[in-house]
C-alpha cells in the first residue's frame, strides 16, 4: 500500500534518533518521584529544581579493589532509578583503624563529558584498564590527558584526600563518564552541530579521538538535555542533585564510614553540586567549594556565555542567589574559596558574594581569596583539607596553608 504524506511524516518522526538516548525512562521517573526532604527549606530547594527522589536502599557492587601506596582503591558500582548505571571510587587510607570521616568528592564540568569521576582518582597500575566505560557498555578511552593537571595542579584530588585520612568516594554524574548519554546515532540537532566541527576538524587536518568527538557533541547537547528537563518539570541541577544524594546515601552506609562525620568537596561545577547537596541534607555537616561563587546580577552581561547549564535554573533566583545557596545548607561550616584571577567571575561578583555571606552566616562561613585563575591548585586544596580536617576529624592537622591577602 503507498504511504500517504501522513503515514510518510510519522514514520520520518519514528525515525528520528532519540534526544535523550540512555535515558528513555527518566520521564516516568521524573514525573513520579518528586524528592521530598524533611525541612521546609530544602523543600523549596528541591521544588525549585525538579529533583527526583531517591530510591532506597541501592544495592552496591564491588568491580575490584587495589591497594596501593597506603591507599585501597575500589571500584564501585550501582543502579539508581534511571538511566545508565553508576561507576565510582572508593578511596580509603591503609594505615587509619576505625570508622573514618567520610567525604564525596564531586567532579567538575570541565567540559568533559567522556568522562567523570576519575579525573579525581589516581588509578593503581595494577587495576584493570579503565576507558570510562561499564561491565555493560564500552568506554570512549583513557581519561584525556591534561586534565588533572589543567584543573587540579596535577593531583589526583580524591585519592590524595584519602592520604589525609578521609573515606572518599568520588562518583560519575548524571551526563558524565558511566552516566553519559548515548549519542549514536546522534539526534537532531546535535549532528547538526557537529557537522560543522567535524568540518573544521577535516580542514585543520585533525583526526578527532572517540572521546574528542563524544566531548563536542555532548557540549551540544547539553541544551536538549536542558530542555528535556524543563519538559519534566526538573533541571540539570536537580537531576544532578539526585546523583549526588544517592552516592551520599551510598558513603553513609558503607562500612568503615562514620555517617555522622560527612562532608563534601568540589571544584567549579562540583562546587556548584556541593553547595546543592549541602543545602538538600542535613547530613552534610562540612564543605568546600572551590572558583564557584559569585553573584547572579555580576554575570550580566559579559559573564553568563561562560557557564554551561549545569547551575543556570530559572528557580535558583526565586530563591535568592548563589551566596544564599551556600548559606542555606545546616552544615556547621563551609569554606570558599575565590580566584581572583578567575576568567569565569568577576572580582566584584566575588567580593559581593563575600560579603553577603559574612552577614548571612556568621561563624559558619570563611572565605579565602587566592591569586589564582580557574583552577584548584594543590595549596587550595591543602586548606580545603586542613579546614575539613578541623569539622570532621577529633584531631586537628596542622597543615598550613598557603593563602594569599586579599
Amino acid at each position: 500500500m503507498p504511504q500517504t504524506a501522513t503515514t510518510a511524516g510519522i514514520a520520518g518522526r519514528q525515525r528520528r534518533p532519540s534526544a535523550i538516548a540512555g535515558y528513555e525512562d527518566w520521564p516516568g521517573y521524573a514525573a513520579d518521584n518528586p524528592y521530598r526532604p524533611a525541612s521546609k527549606d530544602a523543600r523549596l530547594l528541591a521544588g525549585a529544581l525538579g529533583v527526583p527522589a531517591v530510591t532506597p536502599g541501592t544495592a552496591i557492587t564491588v568491580d575490584w579493589e587495589v591497594e596501593d601506596n597506603n591507599v585501597v582503591t575500589s571500584r564501585l558500582s550501582w543502579q539508581t532509578g534511571f538511566g545508565p548505571g553508576t561507576s565510582a571510587w572508593l578511596l580509603r587510607p591503609t594505615s587509619i583503624a576505625g570508622p573514618l570521616p567520610g567525604l564525596l568528592a564531586l567532579h567538575c564540568h570541565g567540559g568533559i563529558k567522556s568522562h567523570g569521576a576519575e579525573r579525581l582518582v589516581g588509578i593503581p597500575a595494577e587495576a584493570p584498564r579503565h576507558d570510562g566505560g561499564t561491565t555493560s557498555r564500552p568506554g570512549l578511552g583513557p581519561l584525556p590527558p591534561g586534565l588533572q593537571a589543567k584543573l587540579y595542579g596535577g593531583r589526583p584530588l580524591a585519592t590524595w584526600l584519602a592520604r589525609q585520612g578521609f573515606a572518599v568516594l568520588a562518583h560519575d554524574a548524571f551526563m558524565w563518564g558511566s552516566r553519559r548519554f548515548h549519542l549514536d546515532p546522534l539526534p537532531y540537532r546535535t549532528a547538526h552541530w557537529l557537522d560543522g566541527q567535524e568540518a573544521l576538524w577535516r580542514e585543520a587536518g585533525v583526526v578527532p579521538s572517540p572521546a574528542e568527538r563524544y566531548n563536542a557533541a555532548a557540549a551540544a547537547h547539553e541544551e536538549t538535555v536542558a530542555k528535556a528537563a524543563t519538559l519534566l518539570g526538573s533541571t540539570i541541577a536537580g537531576t544532578v542533585a539526585h546523583d549526588d544524594l544517592t552516592a551520599l546515601g551510598v558513603l553513609a552506609s558503607l562500612p568503615g564510614v562514620d555517617a555522622g562525620r560527612l562532608g563534601c568537596i568540589g571544584f567549579s561545577g562540583g562546587g556548584g553540586r556541593a553547595m546543592v547537596l549541602a543545602a538538600l541534607s542535613p547530613q552534610i555537616r562540612s564543605y568546600v567549594v572551590a572558583c564557584m561563587m559569585t553573584t547572579f546580577e555580576s554575570l550580566l552581561p559579559a559573564y553568563v556565555d561562560a557557564h554551561s547549564w549545569l547551575l543556570h535554573s530559572s528557580g535558583l533566583p526565586r530563591l535568592g542567589g548563589l551566596p544564599d545557596l551556600a548559606a542555606r545548607s545546616t552544615a556547621d561550616a563551609f569554606l570558599l574559596q575565590y580566584g581572583l584571577l578567575d576568567e569565569l567571575f568577576p572580582e566584584d561578583g566575588m567580593r559581593d558574594a563575600d560579603a553577603r555571606l559574612l552577614a548571612a552566616a556568621p561563624g559558619r562561613y570563611s572565605g579565602s581569596f587566592w591569586n589564582e585563575g580557574h583552577v584548584f591548585t594543590p595549596a587550595m586544596q591543602e586548606e580545603a583539607a586542613a579546614f575539613l580536617a578541623s569539622h570532621l576529624m577529633a584531631e586537628q592537622p596542622s597543615t598550613a596553608s598557603a593563602r594569599t591577602a586579599s
